[in-house]
């Protein structure tokens, strides 16, 4: 199923980018949180999160960084409109926060953000909104990208994630894809959340599914490699693929497939459950394309998140939502987006989003008992 896959097993070493980012909150930069390391940490019994992937539509900073021409009409508005700039920001917090029965994600992963500093903003207007200190965002894990467009990747959580584990894949030219780690009660869970070429026409005159090729490959080697060490890691994907889960790219490519019988087989190329996979656009569609509904936004896991050990993934509760996220009086199920920031509209006619968030509940499970020193 997947002999296409051994061609590319021989993959240049990743690249670890060392520059840490520490995470901010409402009122600035807050106290980074101490590293947690493998099979160390609080044991707390066991606990349900709530993940949330969305791809963000176009997170600029407040600094004029001087983008490319594609990147610039984003980059001079939001930078120097701070109405525009916190209207933004104020859309997407509000959306999250509904999340998850109004409690919002307890991890937030995201696509679409210009940089580091552009997390630190959406951290902060979430922190804002949140009274409780144990329900604020506390963690941050991204890294600077300056590879074409500046649409990176980006993590949020009210659980400590891994700085020393946070670094883009890619080998030595990096893609928009981001490995980072979060040990609750000593269990480790591998997040990577990516952002694949636009089907939108190349300048090869193509639609870009040659890149999309080059992101399915370089991730599914890298969980491959996991899976070879341990064949049972609690292995998350998530991200905006630009693809349909019955395109070659992901079925062929990266592996993801819908039958959970042989994911949890696993084997000498193991496959990831993708969990739109078998799902109807009409209902989990994540974008409107051409007046067409498509399931871009994906989550997908590995066997070890479908065991009752460590981590797992609650399989039925995949969702897309759209709650508020369309616009009023609608005819279509479209997400609203906030629109081209250089335009002269209304602050009630911008949205949020061109994508709709989705998410799954994951559980982890009580680790070993810590002996008192």
């Amino acid at each position: 199923m997947f002999a296409r896959l051994a061609r590319f097993l021989a993959v240049t070493p990743f690249l670890l980018v060392a520059a840490a980012c520490n995470g901010t909150s409402a009122d600035g930069p807050a106290k980074p949180a101490k590293e947690p390391a493998p099979n160390s940490g609080t044991t707390t019994g066991e606990q349900e999160l709530f993940f949330c992937f969305w791809n963000v539509e176009n997170l600029f900073d407040d600094k004029n960084d001087k983008r490319n021409t594609i990147d610039e009409p984003y980059d001079n508005p939001f930078a120097e409109n701070k109405a525009l700039r916190d209207l933004k920001l104020e859309r997407l917090a509000t959306a999250i926060l509904k999340l998850n029965e109004g409690k919002g994600p307890d991890i937030l992963a995201c696509c679409e953000l210009e940089s580091v500093r552009s997390l630190e903003l959406l951290q902060g207007a979430l922190n804002a909104r949140i009274d409780d200190p144990k329900k604020k965002y506390l963690s941050l894990a991204m890294r600077n990208l300056d590879a074409g467009r500046h649409i990176a990747p980006g993590v949020l959580s009210r659980l400590p994630l891994s700085q020393q584990r946070t670094r883009m894949l890619g080998g030595r030219s990096p893609l928009r894809i981001l490995e980072t780690h979060l040990y609750v009660n000593n269990h480790d869970l591998c997040i990577v959340a990516s952002h694949w070429t636009s089907k939108l026409k190349q300048a090869d005159g193509s639609d870009g599914e040659s890149g999309r090729f080059k992101y399915a490959t370089a991730i599914y080697d890298y969980y491959k490699s996991l899976a070879d060490k341990n064949p049972d890691v609690d292995f998350l994907l998530c991200g905006d693929f630009n693809d349909t889960p019955d395109a070659r790219t992901l079925t062929h490519d990266l592996g993801s497939i819908a039958d959970i019988k042989k994911v949890k087989a696993g084997g000498q190329y193991p496959p990831l459950l993708n969990l739109m996979a078998g799902k109807t656009a009409e209902k989990f569609g994540t974008i409107l394309y051409n007046g067409k509904p498509f399931i871009y936004d994906h989550i997908c896991v590995s066997r070890g998140l479908l065991d009752t050990a460590g981590w797992s993934a609650d399989i039925e509760s995949i969702r897309t939502h759209t709650d508020g996220l369309i616009r009023t009086g609608a005819t279509r199920r479209e997400p609203w987006r906030f629109g081209d920031p250089e335009r002269d509209l209304k602050d009630s006619e911008r949205g949020y989003s061109d994508h709709f968030p989705v998410s799954v509940k994951l559980k982890v499970r009580p680790g070993a008992s810590e002996k008192k020193p």
